[in-house]
């Protein structure tokens, strides 16, 4: 068994060193190193002198840090201690406040351009088979992610209403634009969990710009509105919703242009009232109908500008709705995987510049995945995302010294050797089965808490 898991191995290797030329396998890989994204770096640096933490030092320590399970300051910054010390470099001090106030430094929008950039580049350099039907599918939807509680974080992001003050944590809204066939982040924005300006519409229509003619736009319900649809259309986007609750009920098939079993053209008109949102004058240039495809498949009703129903079956519409799931599992994984549920810094804007180094980090994952599924002649949705987080973070050490090509060609084999399982349909339930400790939940600020325990001691142990 063993010489056979060898042989496969040997042979496997063996099968990608053949098609390294053919298939340019480094193209995704020296996208790190291209013009375009070595110009947006050198864009937006700052002026700087000579620092222990220069600001391409401190991005590369921030990524580090957002790959790593602990995620402290104080654990990158033993870390490029350490590498320091092995490398025969003066010995820096382990105090994390010179590395605090190069994070400061860092700017947000060098940051941002290299996550919109290399999401950018490697959805362009994508193979045409890895698209749905030759069209570039993006996926959009939104999550949220709680911050530390300062007051900083309260006034921009406050916390739900339904808690106390002092017992909540600032909470924030996150909407993005992943790329279906690879998984990279177009783009993002994050704003307040509620008030103006705060839900997943408003935020959506500051991300319109990222999508380019000949997209295909795929999301769920929420996103199935007459005027998103209507400047999708303008921008030479098609779409794909599944229906909005509030349409359901009136959705007869018996009605429109009959096209099959639960399929038809219908029109939409425009709203009466504009959205608060709207000017008179953008609610004025609207189109006052809207003509839209609905099909009803796998229990869902979808709504699609897609209106050709020989090019585009409905079964084939069915399939591509299902693959929307891909982006919850991209949430997860940089929710979970990564880290990226609860922010660490104390303010805004820091919290604002983290949201986008891990975006940063996870794209150079997806990048390494990419370049992996090009090796492997499969899809980039077939290997394992937190498979490649760990292979990378361990292989990162090794990768100095004249071998760095033929380690970088083993690296992804190894990518490439685990596999996403194909589960279509599983269902799994909400809950854990591990109880959780026995602590009571915290009723009153911290604050007033430590003084009741300073003056009455902890209470009894529950048991």
């Amino acid at each position: 068994m063993m010489n056979a898991n060898r042989k496969s191995h040997s042979v496997q290797r063996s099968h990608f060193r053949q098609h390294a030329k053919p298939v340019d396998a480094y193209r995704f890989f020296n996208l790190l190193t291209s013009p375009e994204l070595l110009d947006t770096v050198e864009q937006h640096l700052p002026e700087h002198r000579e620092r222990l933490y220069p600001p391409t030092e401190t991005l590369s320590m921030f990524l580090a840090q957002a790959l790593s399970a602990d995620g402290s300051c104080q654990n990158v910054v033993n870390a490029a201690a350490m590498q320091r010390l092995v490398g025969g470099l003066t010995v820096c001090s382990t105090h994390t406040g010179g590395y605090c106030k190069a994070r400061q430094r860092l700017p947000e929008a060098m940051v941002s351009a290299l996550v919109k950039q290399t999401g950018k580049l490697v959805a362009k350099n994508s193979p045409r088979p890895w698209h749905w039907r030759g069209r570039p599918v993006r996926l959009i939807d939104g999550t949220t992610v709680t911050l530390p509680d300062t007051a900083a974080n309260q006034a921009r992001y406050p916390q739900q209403g339904n808690q106390k003050p002092g017992l909540g944590f600032p909470i924030s809204r996150l909407v993005g634009v992943i790329c279906l066939s690879s998984g990279v982040i177009l783009d993002a924005v994050m704003g307040p969990y509620k008030g103006k300006g705060g839900n997943e519409q408003a935020l959506l229509r500051r991300l319109l710009d990222s999508f380019q003619p000949h997209d295909l736009a795929l999301g769920d319900s929420y996103y199935c509105t007459y005027f998103l649809m209507v400047a999708l259309l303008d921008r030479g986007v098609d779409f794909l919703f599944e229906q909005h609750g509030m349409r359901k009920r009136s959705t007869d098939f018996r009605q429109g242009q009959h096209l099959g079993p639960r399929d038809h053209l219908i029109t939409w008109s425009k709203p009466v009232m504009p959205p608060e949102w709207m000017t008179r004058e953008q609610y004025e240039a609207a189109p006052a109908c809207l003509t839209v495809r609905e099909v009803k498949a796998g229990g869902k009703i979808l709504v699609t500008s897609l209106l050709n129903a020989k090019a585009t079956p409905k079964d084939a519409l069915h399939a591509l709705y299902r693959s929307r799931w891909q982006v919850e599992l991209d949430l997860r994984s940089i929710k979970t995987t990564l880290g990226m549920q609860t922010l660490s810094c104390k303010t805004p804007e820091m919290n604002e510049k983290e949201m986008w180094v891990y975006f940063l980090a996870y794209n150079l994952v997806r990048l390494l995945m990419a370049n992996a599924a090009s090796y492997a002649e499969v899809l980039p949705r077939q290997l394992s995302f937190k498979h490649t987080v760990q292979l990378w973070v361990f292989w990162r050490p090794y990768a100095t010294g004249a071998s760095d090509e033929e380690h970088l060609r083993l690296l992804m084999v190894l990518i490439a050797q685990v596999r996403v399982g194909n589960r279509p349909g599983r269902t799994e339930p909400r809950a854990i089965k591990r109880r959780p400790k026995p602590y009571p939940l915290l009723m009153k600020p911290r604050p007033e808490a430590r003084e009741e325990i300073r003056l009455h001691g902890h209470p009894k142990k529950i048991k």
